[in-house]
């Protein structure tokens, strides 16, 4: 053990770290040595009293105003990080207005699109609402003034005596309207409802509310030998007609 020490004190080790030269793995083995043996402590420590010594005998004195020269450069320093600080704060508040407004303007763009979105989409619903409208009043054109147009009085049972409505039928076009012109008052909790039973298939038209006007039409779909129903049906309508609540009903 004794040799293996003698070894590390015989190396220049303890001054190279004594002056910091050393790498961090021969920093901790000396760390090491010097916690386990009292020897390298001691040798150690007088390396340390012996460069404080050197250091003293060799001091050289400063020059005249070299004090008061130091404390101006560090004020001046001082005065330029000052500077800089507020240069660099300024700056950092401006990027983050810059960048503030770049997303102010980057989300009022998105708001921007997406509003333009549901104004496109509402100007296209309403396109085809018009279309469809406009292709619906052509129809009931056709229909009404074409001379091979077939009219159907329709009459209301005893469970509506006062039901009157006429159907048109043209099977050339391959269209059907009915005008509902007279509806019996129902209960409050009850609605008339329209149906049509085309190629075995019962299709429901809605319910029929405010069909009193001679020019109200509703369009039927067209089938060969189909039949149209009309029933009295819970407020709001039914899914399935109530067949023995049928008040009116004729085949096309």
């Amino acid at each position: 053990m004794k040799e293996k020490i003698r070894e590390f004190l015989d190396s220049d080790l303890l001054e190279q770290y004594l002056l910091g030269t050393t790498t961090e793995l021969e920093s901790a083995q000396v760390e090491r040595y010097l916690a386990m043996y009292p020897e390298v402590r001691e040798t150690y420590e007088e390396l340390q009293d012996n460069l404080e010594a050197y250091a003293r005998l060799h001091a050289v004195k400063p020059p005249e105003g070299l004090r008061e020269r130091i404390l101006q450069s560090v004020k001046r320093e001082r005065a330029g990080r000052s500077r800089f600080m507020r240069y660099a704060v300024a700056a950092t508040i401006t990027a983050l207005f810059f960048a503030g407004a770049s997303y102010f303007f980057w989300n009022q763009n998105q708001s921007l699109q997406q509003e333009n979105a549901l104004v496109n989409n509402k100007i296209r619903v309403l396109e085809a609402d018009m279309k469809s409208q406009l292709e619906d009043v052509r129809n009931q054109f056709i229909v009404l003034n074409n001379p091979q147009t077939r009219k159907f009085m329709v009459n209301g049972n005893v469970k509506a005596r006062e039901l009157k409505a006429i159907a048109y039928v043209n099977p050339v076009k391959k269209l059907s309207y009915i005008n509902v012109r007279n509806l019996p008052n129902l209960p409050v909790d009850k609605d008339y409802q329209m149906w049509a039973e085309v190629n075995g298939e019962m299709v429901n038209l809605g319910v029929l509310r405010d069909f009193g006007a001679k020019d109200k039409l509703l369009a039927l779909p067209y089938g060969e030998k189909s039949i149209s129903y009309i029933t009295i049906e819970p407020k709001g309508g039914n899914s399935t007609p109530t067949v023995q609540n049928i008040v009116a009903d004729f085949s096309y």
